[in-house]
Formats: C-alpha cells, structure tokens, sequence
C-alpha cells in the first residue's frame, strides 16, 4: 500500500547525533605533559559510525529519517570464517544472468523497532528477512522488467499496440535502498520514501498483523506475499502520477499472483469496478495476460514510466480499446465459467 503525497509530506522526527571522544585520563596527561611525544590518545575503533538516530517517537510523524550512509560497520560479535567443507555449494552467477538482469539489488536493511513484541518473533521464526527481500526483487525483475518482450497472441478480438512501440530492455525505478521496519501500528503494510528522497524507501509492516496471521501454516506464505507486494511499490511506475491507485495495487497483488502467494480468500469477482485494486483488479490484469499475450502487464508499467496516464488513450494505445470494454468482456469471460 502506497502513501498519498500528502501523508509524504509529513515533518520527520528531529536528528540527534551522538559524538563520543574517548581521552586518558588527566593524570596520565600530566605524567607526560614534559616528553617529547604528545598525549597519547585512544583512538576509536575502525568503521565506528555515530549512534543511530531515534526514530518513531511518540506523537511525531511515521515518517523515519533517512536512512545511514552507506558505509561499512563493523559487527558487534565477531563470526568466524566456516571451514571450507561447510561452505555450501552456490549457484555461479553467469554473464548471461547479468545481462538478462534489470534491478540491480539496492542495499537491504532490517529494522525492529521491539524485539520483544510477539510479531517479532513470528517474522524471524518464519522467513530469513535477506532470503525473503532478494527473491521478491527477483520475482519483479522477472515479471515486471527481465527478458524481452514477446509478442501478444494474435486473436480476430484483439488489437495490440506493435512490439516495436516499446523498448526491448525497460528501465525499472533507481531505488537505491529498501528499508523493512517492523513495527506495533494499524493495518498491514505500506511502502513510501525516506525523507532523503524518493529513491531511498520504506517498507513499514505491521507486528500486530504478523502476530495475528493464522494458521500458523500460512506465515511464511503470508509474509512473503506482503513483503512481495509491497516490493513491487519500489519498483513500479504510475503514469507520472497520474495513474488510478486501485491500479497501482493491482500490478503489485498480480506479481504476487504470480510468485504463487495468493492466499486462499482471494477470488476472482465481477462486482465493483476495474480499478477497484488489489486481488480484484490483479486478477483483471491476468486475464489481459492470458488473452493478449505474455508480457502485456509489462508493457502496461513500461507505458506508466514512458506516458503520463489517461484512462482512455492509455489503454485503447495499448490493447486497442476501453478498458471499460475490456472489463465487460472479463466479466462476460467469469459469468460463463460459473
């Protein structure tokens, strides 16, 4: 779930910086204040960085300040190299896998804000948060930006736009960092930027949903589908902000559709309208996949990033006709099935 501008604009919470200097104590100074050497002093460790800025506090906005330098720091607790007979077999990242690659990995970063809450140990039970963020980056590169566009199925109903129209390697959004942070808040999920700028973002997941998240069985799945859902908010694009939200939605709940992690309430439905989001509008979407061709959700956030949205010149462009046409013919599709 994406925030409104306006929530965007929100203040953030005042920076505090903590500077520590650590000298020998006076006597030592004096002991040596007649030699030549100077004053030894104690200097800090490598790679240590101010303290963390605070974050979230109590009626201040829920936007979180930007997020640290990206610059190495050293671990608390030192972990030793494993033998060479325990290092696991990895897959050898290939030129051809490069090449085919859209979405460079951003840095990733997790953030609980209390350890100690019940969600907390949910989510780190459930899923490896690193697994979890670099597989969901995948599954959009995938679906939403790597390979080249293939040609739609040509049907005597249909009437799309010419391959040629559109790029054979699309652009995806320069995140350049995505923030998980757990936090004890309302609702599910939503994504929105830092306050450095947009493309520095934050996913804030509810702890409270996760604890409530039942069967036990559906964790991971659920987890993974949120986290996947709200990724795809990183890396999509919206018609130069023009694009209807219950769209926007869409195209996130359909990569999920297709990673496979639909939880068992959805359902396909001809009530409402097209852009009514989520799982109602992503199931729209696949079926513009399956009756245009593969790549057709592709092509439709590839137009987002290139044209600024307008209902009727985008879509008839696009797949050659209303999407309110298209939307009757998906229902007439539903009504004949059941």
């Amino acid at each position: 779930m994406s925030l409104p501008d306006s929530d965007r604009n929100l203040s953030g919470v005042n920076n505090l910086d903590i500077h520590l200097r650590v000298s020998i104590e006076d006597s030592v100074a004096e002991k040596n204040k007649d030699q030549s050497k100077p004053t030894p002093s104690m200097p800090l460790p490598p790679n240590t960085t101010p303290a963390p800025k605070p974050v979230f506090m109590p009626g201040m906005s829920h936007r979180t300040e930007a997020p640290p330098p990206a610059a190495p720091t050293s671990s608390a607790i030192p972990v030793p190299p494993p033998k060479e007979d325990e290092i696991p077999d990895q897959p050898t990242e290939t030129k051809a896998d490069k090449e085919t690659s859209s979405i460079e990995l951003p840095r990733l970063r997790l953030h609980i804000q209390d350890i100690a809450h019940e969600g907390s140990s949910v989510f780190l039970s459930a899923v490896n948060a690193s697994t979890v963020l670099r597989s969901s980056i995948q599954a959009i590169d995938k679906h939403l930006y790597s390979s080249l566009f293939t040609s739609p199925a040509s049907t005597s109903t249909s009437t799309p736009t010419s391959t040629s129209a559109f790029p054979r390697r699309p652009h995806p959004p320069p995140t350049r960092s995505v923030t998980l942070i757990l936090r004890d808040m309302d609702g599910v999920a939503y994504t929105t930027g830092s306050d450095l700028d947009s493309d520095h973002k934050e996913i804030h997941f509810s702890l409270r949903y996760i604890k409530s998240i039942a069967p036990p069985s559906r964790r991971t799945a659920e987890i993974a589908g949120v986290v996947t859902h709200e990724l795809v908010h990183c890396y999509q694009w919206n018609g130069k902000g023009a694009a209807p939200g219950g769209l926007i939605e869409g195209v996130a709940d359909w990569v999920r559709l297709q990673c496979d992690l639909a939880p068992p309430h959805w359902r396909r439905e001809v009530a409402g309208k097209w852009d009514a989001g989520y799982q109602h509008t992503a199931y729209l979407l696949q079926y513009l996949e399956d009756r245009f061709g593969e790549g057709t959700v592709r092509k439709i956030n590839d137009k987002l990033r290139r044209d600024k949205y307008e209902e009727k010149a985008f879509w008839t462009e696009l797949l050659g006709r209303p999407i309110e046409q298209l939307f009757d013919d998906y229902k007439e599709t539903l009504e004949k099935k059941q």
